[in-house]
């Protein structure tokens, strides 16, 4: 579902890639994230409207340093360097990059050298957020310095012949206070964007695009009722109809009474809805088992087995449908990136899967850009807005060996902990919130006795992407009402604790 315009964001190991590729998205300019050893050649073919290149912990000058061949800097595209990215544009193109005696870190000022180009509507004297240790010390033939601060006299640089550019800071991060500012004159003044890519577009291309694919053929989605497999079935039906058919997994992993609330969700709804009760097949292959890793493994395993026996039931099935999102592909460890954690969809796939191929058209998008999609589609509301809930459900909020009694213990907690959320009025105010059951037991005093329970943490979170959060400033009232009703209603559990931890360092998941 790839648009005309688009942008390629080259990851040489940054940690922010994937923010820029939110960023270029706010602008209405299409982007996706290519590891730099892709070459230039691979990226040409491409025929991006421009380049950005990410920052990265490498020196540029090291010997095991992240390269790129100098083709791509004569190819004609526009290029934007971020730090590092900068750093190897200067180097290779003649420039030279020299160790500094300390780290810059965090804001400074950069006074504007040229009333145009990326800093066309900036300020004078705009500030900016540093994270560098090298610093470039002089600039290729035919570049310009356009910025400076008071410790980088080579801030910002401009070839404008050639439409490549460079900063020495990070214009994605919130703390640059024009930054977006920076990017939106890039996309659409130099590279010529239109900035008119939108959901309603990326609707209309992706069923065009499934339409051809499957043709004749029969799709089998994999539904859990969230978000992201519920516009993906939205998406199929509106492009295939009745060859599709929804298959939900009640793995006994769900929040409390979800089975029942996702079969009355779909099972009037028009699509061919089918429910497979499979809880003691799961927590049966889960027996003993405390690695996440292996947990998310053994559920994608056993998802796949699952939909082969029922498509066989319902005769031919040609595709497999899936919700994976942009996310679930970055931090599974596609291209540059380091696995986080495999996703039951995407690192927890079988090797052999019998199908001809699946289907996987949010696969490009970011979890808000998916509700924006659903809500394009005419989803409905507590569809669209429902709270997020990985594929591998519970297994990966109760930590350590997954059992039933565990399963029921945190089903219980974690209703209170949503339900005062909702009393509250916070549930639009939290993009995610769910509680987790810890492997950890602690000493406690109940009725004048000894207890010896399990620790439960609630977590909640505030993010537009999914890719970074903020731990939400719940009201001490709250959490202290759920704390309360928690310890008191749910047996097993004598200590609650709130996680005030962002992502990163810490990921919206424990496991």
């Amino acid at each position: 579902m790839v648009p005309n315009e688009r942008i390629v964001i080259v990851d040489f190991g940054g940690q922010y890639a994937q923010l820029i590729a939110r960023r270029v998205r706010e602008c209405g300019v299409y982007s996706e994230i290519v590891s730099y050893r892709q070459g230039a050649d691979a990226i040409i073919d491409k025929a991006p409207k421009g380049i950005i290149f990410t920052g990265g912990p490498a020196s540029v000058y090291a010997d095991d340093a992240p390269q790129m061949e100098t083709k791509l800097f004569h190819a004609g595209i526009p290029i934007l360097g971020i730090c590092y990215g900068m750093q190897l544009m200067c180097r290779s193109l003649g420039g030279i990059v020299t160790a500094s005696d300390s780290r810059e870190y965090g804001h400074a000022e950069v006074v504007k050298r040229t009333a145009g180009d990326i800093f066309a509507d900036v300020g004078a004297i705009t500030r900016v957020w540093m994270s560098h240790g090298d610093y470039v010390t002089k600039v290729p033939d035919g570049f310009v310095v356009i910025g400076s601060t008071r410790h980088t006299p080579i801030a910002a640089i401009a070839d404008t012949k050639r439409k490549l550019y460079g900063v020495q800071f990070h214009p994605e991060v919130a703390h640059t206070d024009e930054g977006q500012t920076m990017l939106r004159s890039f996309l659409l003044d130099v590279c010529g964007c239109s900035g008119s890519w939108t959901m309603e577009h990326y609707a209309t291309q992706a069923i065009e695009e499934i339409r051809a694919k499957v043709g004749s053929g029969k799709v089998l989605l994999a539904l859990s009722g969230g978000v992201d497999s519920s516009v993906c079935a939205k998406l199929i039906s509106a492009a295939v109809g009745s060859q599709l058919t929804c298959i939900f997994v009640d793995h006994g992993l769900m929040r409390l009474h979800e089975g029942d609330e996702v079969e009355a969700a779909f099972k009037d709804s028009g699509v061919h809805f089918i429910r497979v009760n499979a809880e003691a097949r799961f927590l049966d292959k889960l027996a003993g088992v405390t690695d996440p890793e292996r947990k998310r493994k053994i559920i994608g395993e056993e998802f796949i087995r699952v939909f082969e026996e029922e498509g066989r039931k319902i005769g031919q099935v040609d595709y497999l449908a899936q919700g994976t999102i942009y996310p679930d592909v970055v931090e599974s460890g596609e291209g540059n990136a380091a696995v986080i954690k495999s996703h039951h969809n995407v690192g927890g796939l079988p090797a052999v899967v019998d199908f001809k191929g699946l289907i996987e058209p949010l696969r490009d998008l970011f979890k808000d850009e998916v509700r924006a999609l659903g809500e394009e589609l005419g989803l409905a509301d507590y569809l669209v807005w429902r709270q997020p809930f990985p594929g591998p459900g519970l297994a990966i909020r109760v930590i350590g060996e997954v059992t039933k009694d565990k399963l029921d213990t945190l089903r219980q907690a974690d209703a209170i902990w949503r339900e005062e959320i909702k009393n509250a009025g916070w549930e639009r105010k939290v993009n995610q919130y769910f509680a987790v059951l810890t492997a950890n037991q602690s000493v406690g005093v109940m009725g004048d006795s000894r207890t010896y329970a399990y620790t439960l943490a609630l977590r909640g979170v505030v993010t537009n992407d999914f890719m970074t959060a903020e731990w939400a400033k719940i009201p001490y009232e709250v959490l202290a009402a759920a704390s309360n009703r928690i310890v008191n209603e749910v047996a097993g559990i004598n200590r609650v604790v709130y996680d005030i931890t962002g992502k990163p360092p810490a990921t919206i998941e424990w496991e």
